[in-house]
């Protein structure tokens, strides 16, 4: 009889924490801000936060790709191989810039709000 009991306490201490985790509300991380990056690659020659420039503002990207679970991948391959015709004639060329820092720009850029 000991050895149910401390099976059902078991399987219910399991089933309570699996409750607990799943029922707790999501936490958004903010991105790490990314601007001294940005002005590092000189990305600032083109994009701004909030206006268009050469190139659109980085409110307009994160707009655009808000709820596109593939969008970091596609940016951090644009902003590394460059691209273009989606935000008009003019292409953004390609940049040499760590993909680490690629990651953190692109990241950034997506938490834009």
């Amino acid at each position: 009889m000991d050895k149910v009991r401390r099976k059902n306490a078991a399987t219910f201490a399991i089933a309570a924490t699996a409750c607990a985790l799943l029922s707790a509300p999501a936490v958004s991380v903010a991105a790490p801000d990314a601007a001294p990056l940005a002005a590092k690659y000189n990305c600032t020659a083109c994009h701004a936060a909030d206006k268009k420039i050469v190139g659109p503002s980085y409110k307009e990207v994160a707009a655009k790709y808000a709820g596109d679970s593939g969008a970091a991948a596609k940016l951090e391959q644009k902003v590394k191989n460059g691209g273009g015709g989606v935000w008009g004639a003019i292409p953004m060329p390609p940049n040499n810039v760590p993909d680490a820092d690629i990651k953190a720009l692109v990241a950034w850029i997506l938490s834009t709000k």
